[in-house]
């Protein structure tokens, strides 16, 4: 959903005219064209609950953006369809996942694709992306009550210690990693939907906005030093 418009195969898709009405993503991405958006971001969310919180929230008639779910990990044609909207876009694009070992390792799969489909990594791997959230310390930020927070288990754990292994982790995104430490050395885990513990809607009025904010200062930072570095 969101601000795009584009077509597949001869047939049209208008998410501009409704931008919180849900599609499905194109089977044959190949065959995508026309592309057009007047979005500021793309916002990948790790789940479909997540993705229909927003859309009931009308996230997306106040907040100019595209969002994306890949439902848990996501298919090849996600993973194509993310890559080719920001090769044409040309848009920052940000992941909500479950702060879990799980929520981690999809992050990762956006990010630097998956070691099965390490040849085609070109058209499904997206180096660009950015973690949005939720970090284990947003547990203690936002309030969350302790039934919110879930024991890690030793498979948890287990999982997490091999992700601490990669070593392409510390040579390319280490506050990632650091990240991942302190969930391990907390122990415990949550949902991104415990976020709205308080309110039902403070993913779609206050968290996400938050943090895309501050995201896109720290861009626009970048960009004026750039800049400035090059007069």
């Amino acid at each position: 959903m969101g601000w795009l418009r584009f077509s597949e195969t001869g047939r049209n898709f208008d998410c501009i005219s409704r931008p919180c009405t849900a599609h499905h993503i194109p089977v044959y991405v190949e065959e995508v064209e026309d592309i057009v958006s007047v979005a500021q971001y793309i916002l990948v969310v790790e789940k479909e609950s997540v993705f229909q919180r927003l859309a009931n929230d009308q996230f997306c008639n106040t907040n100019h953006c595209i969002v994306i779910t890949g439902r848990g990990y996501p298919d090849v044609s996600t993973r194509r369809f993310l890559r080719l909207l920001i090769d044409i876009l040309c848009l920052p694009a940000y992941c909500l996942v479950d702060c879990d070992p799980y929520g981690f390792d999809i992050l990762c799969i956006y990010r630097f694709g998956s070691m099965q489909m390490a040849y085609d990594a070109k058209y499904l791997r997206v180096p660009e992306i950015q973690w949005l959230g939720a970090f284990p310390l947003d547990s203690e930020k936002y309030c969350l009550p302790k039934q919110c927070l879930l024991p890690l288990t030793s498979e948890d754990k287990r999982k997490t210690e091999a992700m601490l292994l990669r070593c392409y982790l510390q040579k390319e995104v280490p506050r990632w990693r650091l990240e991942l430490e302190v969930m391990l050395q907390r122990g415990v885990k949550f949902e991104v939907e415990a976020l709205s513990v308080h309110a039902l809607s403070f993913l779609s009025t206050e968290y996400i906005p938050s943090k895309i904010r501050a995201h896109l200062e720290i861009l626009s930072g970048d960009c004026s030093f750039a800049m400035k570095s090059g007069a």
